[in-house]
């Protein structure tokens, strides 16, 4: 079921909250070779669902819809180690926002997913715990770095998972796992108790099988928090209503030149298809250009890593998490730090070296003077679209450890997806079709705030399909 049909049954009392936990936790045994799962919350999850059921479906607009939560959000009482051997027995004393707003909505949640070591991978491969394996070839990766929030959502173990956006961490593995993924505008959904990785491109994100269900979920999400600062007080749109609208008199914005090099066939076919599709229902297809978006993964690479090297510098065994023994303070430092995965410490040295003098000006300075120039890409081709499609990925799901010696190719898997980080807009990827076997997904970017219209894109392109309702053969 989704989310909404099973709300809906809790509500009626055709089942109860308890009944879908327990059948969440047992999915969750039973897709045990995902590897998809660092902590189940087994226990917070059925004192949550004994709250739902006793309150008689009155608990909200989630009541007693199980969600998996990313490792790098704070839960009160149940450990969040980020997937880093640096965190792996914080437990931390206080609930990130989102958590809060889930659970005054009646969600119930049933595990923390594996993920990139601090969020910082394309793969899930770089996690203390392990690789996650896609659910629909275990030899491949789920996408990264919210592998786990996908790989359970696609073996329809939960219905609903967050995950976190640096610069393409829902949108990728949603589009690999074949589900629904949402980035929304920088500001919309609270970051306070999301563990920084970069923290002008950071944000929290929704995974799902159906466009609804994420709209839902934004919904409960959105809004001001006085914890975080970076959050806007606007309006926050009955986004189930936007999912319900068509398709015709959209305007659909498509950048040609981007989506043609280093693009699968398989990618290409599904995606020309997709905009076939959306024409004939009387959306119309116009050329937009993004010129800078060529550059995009550069200058995402300068800006996240310098944000890295400086949000991480607090991992020093000081005050929580791995405390090494040292001689000297220097060496309880270096020891401590030594923790941290390959991949993590890579950035680490990138972005200290990138904010060091001599270097600043030429890499970090002007890095942000070309996100700048993005950001006005953006704006100028919204003037004449209501939102621009691409692919969500290049590729389908690669195979595991296929990259690991090369990270350059590594990075390159989010060449559609960091330019909407680099802007602060919000974009969504919705499943479009398969290559090889594998799913391939479509991706809408709206203006600042535009969460409506990329529901009303996804929704109406996935009534005139059926890509959302293929699931893999099993879980394990």
């Amino acid at each position: 079921m989704t989310a909404l049909e099973l709300r809906d049954q809790i509500v009626s009392g055709r089942t109860t909250a308890a009944a879908a936990c327990d059948t969440a936790l047992a999915r969750t045994a039973a897709a045990g070779r995902l590897n998809a799962v660092i902590t189940e919350a087994g226990e917070r999850a059925r004192l949550q669902a004994a709250r739902v059921d006793a309150q008689h479906g009155m608990a909200g607009r989630l009541a007693g819809v199980p969600v998996a939560v990313k490792d790098n959000i704070c839960t009160r009482g149940l450990r969040t180690t980020a997937a880093s051997r640096v965190l792996e027995h914080y437990i931390p004393p206080y609930d990130a926002t989102v958590i809060e707003r889930l659970e005054a909505a009646g969600a119930v949640i049933i595990a923390k997913t594996n993920c990139d070591e601090f969020a910082m991978g394309s793969s899930s491969e770089h996690s203390a715990f392990g690789a996650v394996r896609n659910p629909w070839d275990l030899e491949r990766t789920p996408g990264g770095s919210s592998g786990g929030s996908a790989a359970l959502v696609a073996a329809r173990v939960v219905p609903l998972a967050l995950g976190s956006e640096t610069g393409g961490s829902v949108r990728q593995p949603a589009a690999m796992c074949g589900i629904v993924g949402l980035k929304p505008t920088y500001g919309r959904i609270s970051r306070y108790g999301l563990i920084a990785f970069g923290s002008s491109l950071d944000q929290v994100g929704v995974f799902g099988t159906t466009v609804a269900d994420v709209s839902v979920c934004l919904g409960v999400l959105a809004g001001r928090d006085p914890r975080d600062a970076t959050t806007r007080e606007v309006s926050v749109d009955d986004y189930l209503a936007a999912a319900a609208r068509t398709a015709d008199g959209l305007r659909i914005g498509v950048p040609s030149a981007l989506v043609q090099d280093g693009v699968d066939p398989g990618v290409r076919r599904a995606f020309g298809a997709a905009m076939d599709t959306l024409r004939d229902a009387g959306a119309s297809i116009i050329e937009v250009a993004l010129p800078h978006s060529q550059v995009a993964t550069a200058t995402y690479t300068i800006v996240a890593m310098a944000e890295a090297s400086s949000n991480l510098a607090r991992f020093d065994g000081v005050r929580y998490g791995t405390r090494a023994r040292g001689d000297a303070l220097h060496e309880m430092y270096a020891r401590t730090r030594a923790a941290f995965g390959d991949e993590v410490k890579r950035r680490l040295m990138l972005g200290a070296y990138v904010l060091s003098a001599g270097y600043y000006d030429a890499y970090y300075v002007k890095a942000q003077k070309v996100r700048a120039l993005i950001r006005q890409d953006y704006e100028r081709a919204f003037e004449s679209v209501d939102v621009i499609a691409t692919p969500a990925s290049p590729t389908t799901a690669f195979r595991l450890g296929a990259r690991m010696e090369d990270p350059v190719q590594m990075y390159l898997a989010d060449i559609f997806t960091v330019s909407a980080n680099l802007a602060g807009v919000p974009a969504i990827s919705v499943p479009c079709g398969f290559a090889d076997g594998l799913p391939v997904g479509l991706q809408f970017t709206a203006a600042a705030w535009g969460e409506a219209v990329l529901m009303r894109a996804g929704g109406a392109f996935e009534r005139l399909t059926r890509w959302s309702s293929q699931a893999p053969p099993g879980p394990a």
